[in-house]
């Protein structure tokens, strides 16, 4: 399946991103700190899903919207007090030029829910917040995440028809994890 295989050739990447992110939540002692970091998936998960949204629709995912994230991040910037920043372009982001590609920066964005419920609570402990203001984007699809990172896989399972679609797939993927990792990076210093 598409899906364990792109599990397995984007591990290092995958891993490298996560360590990154993990050392960056657990040097949080703010609001303001929380806030860059939503700020840094926003520009980040924003800019791909423009990119996304030229190949992928409710046609062909039919949750789409709700699969979407900017809107959760916008809100818990504000609902912190803090401000959308500009969004990821150009050379920032991977090529995404056809559906194979969207698909593949999709699998990044939805695998990012799948740790969600311990990020909120993480962060909902170290920054004291007890009315889950600032934690929707990180409490994703709450009790139906791993519903729908099944439903999802079951779509990405179903687009590629050879060898050469899964190669796209899984460098486009990396390339993902790759940008995001430097994005981050960059907006760390």
């Amino acid at each position: 399946m598409l899906a364990d295989q792109l599990k397995t050739e984007t591990l290092t990447n995958h891993q490298q991103l996560e360590k990154l992110l993990v050392d960056r939540m657990r040097a949080i002692r703010s609001l303001q700190d929380y806030i860059g970091l939503l700020q840094i998936f926003y520009s980040y998960f924003g800019g791909l899903e423009e990119q996304i949204d030229q190949y992928i629709t409710a046609a062909e995912l039919p949750d789409y919207q709700q699969r979407r994230k900017s809107a959760a991040l916008v809100k818990d910037i504000e609902d912190l007090g803090g401000t959308p920043v500009k969004k990821a372009s150009g050379g920032s982001l991977p090529t995404i030029k056809n559906t194979l590609q969207a698909y593949a920066a999709m699998y990044v964005i939805e695998g990012s829910t799948l740790g969600g419920k311990i990020i909120s609570k993480m962060m909902a402990q170290q920054l004291r917040i007890t009315d889950d203001k600032g934690l929707s984007f990180f409490s994703g699809y709450g009790d139906n995440t791993g519903t729908m990172w099944e439903k999802f896989k079951q779509v990405l399972n179903l687009q590629s028809k050879s060898a050469y679609e899964e190669s796209e797939i899984i460098n486009t993927a990396n390339q993902t994890f790759i940008k995001f990792k430097n994005w981050v990076d960059l907006l760390s210093v």
